[in-house]
């Protein structure tokens, strides 16, 4: 199941993500491709750079691809996020999500991004033309006064929050 989730710093492929989750039951394939966007909240961006826990973040998305089929029924996802740098425009996440009905795949899919934002150890940095800064966690909920996360205590943390999840 686990090469139907990856952490990667290269360009992400999303004919390679669709391909993981095509089956002869599937009426519909939905995908979703979060790219880097030049403007944030007034202020320029140049590009970002993404760090994460890997080992926990691939366990992570596995763990959604599992929820999904759950809630789901016949639904599969593939999720593949990048780290590194990555320029304006450039793929950031890409998910598929496969049913046989149309509304679960937008449902299921729509579902993964919010749940990679809850649960997925994934940090950004955005660099604009006067600074840069770390963003936090996805939810952008989490400061980092020392200016960067410290990702194994956040790894940690996160596992934490997930036993009463």
């Amino acid at each position: 199941m686990s090469e139907r989730f990856i952490i990667t710093a290269k360009p992400i492929v999303i004919e390679d993500v669709v391909k993981k989750v095509e089956k002869r039951e599937a009426g519909a394939i939905t995908t979703f491709i979060g790219t880097v966007r030049e403007w944030t909240n007034g202020k320029k961006t140049l590009y970002l750079e993404y760090e994460a826990y890997v080992p926990m973040a691939v366990k992570m998305l596995s763990q959604i691809g599992e929820e999904i089929s759950g809630k789901w029924p016949g639904a599969t996802a593939a999720i593949t996020h990048r780290i590194g740098r990555l320029d304006i425009s450039e793929a950031a996440v890409v998910i598929a999500v496969s049913s046989p009905h149309r509304k679960a795949a937008y449902e299921a899919n729509e579902y993964a991004i919010e749940r990679i934002k809850q649960i997925v150890p994934i940090w950004k940095k955005e660099h604009w033309e006067n600074g840069e800064s770390w963003i936090g966690d996805q939810l952008e909920t989490t400061a980092y006064p020392d200016g960067k996360p410290d990702i194994e205590a956040a790894a940690s943390a996160k596992k934490e929050v997930l036993k009463h999840d």
